[in-house]
């Protein structure tokens, strides 16, 4: 993937569950249009998915072959494909 210039980076995969969660909801709030939020998980994060999709937001998701998953975030009104 692509970087954004504007990016925002959350690297959760050495925190405990909630703190990605609350971090990644927290950073969301001061998203700005244009702006894309990437979140480092150790796996894919199924449950957020719907609340991005409640809060208006895009997502894509990769899985590395290690296992990481990189979840790319941004408003869905940017109509944005990364």
């Amino acid at each position: 993937m692509e970087r954004a210039a504007a990016e925002r980076v959350i690297d959760g995969r050495e925190m405990e569950p909630p703190e990605p969660f609350v971090q990644t909801m927290a950073a969301l709030d001061e998203l700005e249009a244009g702006q894309t939020l990437l979140l480092r998980l150790r796996r894919e994060p199924f449950p957020l998915y719907q609340a991005l999709e409640r809060m208006g937001f895009a997502w894509k998701a990769e899985v590395a072959a290690g296992g990481d998953v990189d979840v790319r975030i941004w408003q869905a009104t940017d109509r944005k494909e990364n």
